[in-house]
Order: structure tokens, then C-alpha cells, then sequence
């Protein structure tokens, strides 16, 4: 399926993406809308339903996460504790990866040939590694415990969420809260019931595409922080780090610790979602020619096709 990815929606780039698709015209079907990644504010599409006219569906995962909650207390119990242990993994995982990211900048500073930098890096790489695999890990052993498909509530959520995308012209995802979008999709089992229809996405609607999730913010008001492993997303795309606002949220001036950053998480893209961005990767995975991406030695470069 082909899948686009945008940049930030603040100053909407979807309408163009929509008439070139044809999903606003009188022979388009219905379009699949995800938006729970508002949250509360899921039903608030109206701006988004206008863009396709009238031909939105709102697939309200969020509401439907709210509804197992209520009506399968067995399942939502399980979902916490798996929450805490999630939380545990990750808050061990972030002392590590402090530790280890400073003697990275140690070696980087006192290393006048760069040639121990290397060896630091791949133990940070390592640290990420298994840290994904342990929360990977830790959602299998809850989704074997309470499988979601046997559950009645679940069941019936996802055979609606079925239906509706078997219909759809196109899927497209709104940015928001990256966990929470991640968390519906995978529960609601939307890549399992997709028919082969464009998928758009921007922000962490776009994040919660890929195989891995990562969170960054250099300018938090506590200072940088490390660019931490999330977990997985859809994995509709691969071997690709999205970074939505990098210019906003990233110290890209700052080479040294971009290039840290690149050769961490390289052999994959680490593609910045810059307001305007429109990346079109075909049904065989084919990237265009000329993406911007976070090269190795902390610059931005443009990206040969692949």
C-alpha cells in the first residue's frame, strides 16, 4: 500500500494531499479517520471531516479503548499492570542509557582520532536493542495471558473497525499522544484489517507507523534529554526513526550530538517531519528522491532514492 507521511498540521498541507488522491470527489468512498490520539478530543474532527468532504468515518479508538475499560474489567486490570511493568523497564532503561550516553560525549571529547567513539555507540545501540526487545517482549507474554481476540468486547471492536476499513478509500492518521495511538492501533488490530488503501499520517500519527518508536526533546525546560526507545509501532514502515518538530525539539545546530544520534539508531533513516514535509513511499516500499534526513556526521543531507 502506499503510504504518505506529512509534516505538522498546524498549517494544513492534507487538503493538497487529498485532491491529489481524488478522496474529496464525488467517486471517492468513505476515508477511515484515526484521531485518538486527542484523546478527549477525539470527536473534534470537524476541521478534518470538511477537508474530505464529508466522507470521514472516525474510527474512535479512543472511545472504544474507553468502552473496554468499562465493560471488561478483567482486560483493563491486566493492561495496568502491564503499564507499571512497561514503566519499570523504561525507567531502568533510562539510567542506563545516561550512563552510557555520557561516556559516549567523554570518549567524543577526550578521543582526538574518534576511533573509540564507534565502540561507544554500539553499547548505547545495544542498551536500546534489548530495551525494545524486553518491552516487545513484556506486551507478547500480556497479549498470550488476556489474547485480545478472545475477549467479546475486544472482539466486537475490531470486527466493526474491520468493516469499516474494508470500505475505505484511505486511512489517514492525526497526530497527539504517540502512546496512546499506538496502544489502539495494536489493540484494535488495524494493520491486520487494512485493504491495501493509501495510508496518511503526519506528527505521532506518522511516529506510530514505524517499527520503532522514539521519543526526543532537547529543549524540554529541564534541559536535553536522551532520545529514549518507545517501544514498536504498526511497523508499516521500516528502519526509520520519524522525528516530528526536529527543528523545534532538536539541537540541531549542535553536529556533535546529532551525529550520536544518527550513527545510534543508523542503518535506519532518522527523517525529520518539518512542517510542509510530504513523503510519498510506494506500495513497495520505494522511498523519492531528495528526503532530508540526519546523516552521520550531524548534518542534514538529502537522501538519494531506495
Amino acid at each position: 500500500m502506499k503510504i504518505i507521511l506529512l509534516g505538522p498540521q498546524r498549517r494544513p498541507t492534507l487538503d493538497g494531499v487529498v485532491r491529489s488522491l481524488g478522496l474529496g470527489s464525488d467517486l471517492s468512498g468513505p476515508v477511515a479517520t484515526v484521531t485518538a490520539g486527542w484523546q478527549e478530543r477525539e470527536p473534534d474532527d470537524a476541521e478534518l471531516a470538511a477537508l474530505l468532504g464529508g466522507r470521514a468515518v472516525n474510527l474512535g479508538l479512543y472511545r472504544r479503548w474507553l468502552d473496554v475499560q468499562d465493560r471488561d474489567p478483567e482486560y483493563f486490570a491486566g493492561a495496568r499492570r502491564l503499564a507499571d511493568t512497561v514503566a519499570e523497564l523504561q525507567d531502568l532503561y533510562l539510567l542506563r542509557l545516561d550512563y552510557a550516553l555520557r561516556a559516549v560525549y567523554a570518549v567524543q571529547r577526550r578521543s582526538a582520532s574518534g576511533d573509540a567513539v564507534p565502540d561507544a555507540v554500539a553499547a548505547v545501540r545495544e542498551l536500546d536493542t534489548g530495551h525494545l526487545r524486553r518491552v516487545n517482549g513484556a506486551r507478547l507474554e500480556f497479549f498470550e495471558q488476556l489474547a485480545p481476540h478472545d475477549r467479546p468486547v475486544i472482539a466486537g471492536h475490531r470486527a466493526e473497525v474491520s468493516a469499516a476499513l474494508a470500505d475505505a478509500a484511505a486511512l489517514i492518521i492525526a497526530g497527539g499522544h504517540v502512546g496512546v495511538l499506538a496502544e489502539v492501533l495494536h489493540l484494535f488490530n488495524v494493520a491486520a484489517a487494512l485493504n491495501g488503501a493509501p495510508v496518511i499520517a503526519w506528527s505521532a500519527g506518522a511516529m506510530a507507523l514505524a517499527d520503532r518508536i522514539v521519543l526526543f526533546h532537547d529543549r524540554s525546560p529541564q534541559g536535553p534529554g536522551h532520545a529514549e526507545v518507545y517501544g514498536s509501532g504498526l511497523s508499516l514502515v521500516r528502519d526509520v526513526v520519524l522525528l516530528p518538530h526536529a527543528r523545534a525539539r532538536l539541537l540541531l545546530d549542535d553536529t556533535t550530538r546529532m551525529a550520536v544520534f544518527a550513527r545510534r539508531f543508523a542503518p535506519a533513516r532518522c527523517v525529520p517531519l518539518e512542517a510542509g514535509t510530504r513523503i510519498d513511499i510506494s506500495a513497495d516500499g520505494g522511498w523519492p528522491p531528495g528526503v532530508r534526513v540526519l546523516g552521520e556526521d550531524g548534518h542534514m543531507t538529502a537522501r538519494e532514492a531506495a
